[in-house]
Parts: structure tokens; sequence; C-alpha cells
């Protein structure tokens, strides 16, 4: 094998590993995505409860303070 045919044997191999490194790495962004996606929704959805709760909470404190007037 002459010194050309081993330099592109090994440029070869060299793009063949960046070839599997980008499939790979898209992988690995599209599950985050999609994690990230998860996430955000789940987090509106505590924002939601959250306020609900404040909501509940603030209308018997003020429950309670009309009680303690009378």
């Amino acid at each position: 094998m002459t010194m050309d045919e081993m330099d592109l044997k090994s440029l070869e191999r060299r793009v063949d590993e960046l070839i599997r490194s980008v499939h790979s790495l898209r992988e690995e962004n599209h599950s985050l995505r999609q994690s990230q996606t998860s996430l955000m929704a789940e987090r509106a959805k505590l924002i939601q409860k959250t306020e609900l709760a404040r909501t509940r909470v603030e209308a018997m404190i003020a429950r309670l303070r009309s009680m303690e007037q009378e």
C-alpha cells in the first residue's frame, strides 16, 4: 500500500467517524428538544396549579378576615 492509499484510508475512516458523530448528535438533539417541550408543558401546568392554589388561599384569607371583623 502506498502512502497516498494509506492517507486516503485514514481520511475515509475519519469521515466515517464524523458521519457517525453527526448522526449521534442529531439523535441526541432531537431527544433533548422533545424533553424540553415536555418539561415546558409540565412547567405551564404547574404554574397554572400554583396560580389556582394562590387564588384559593387568598379567598380563604379574605373570608377569615371578614369572619374576624364580625
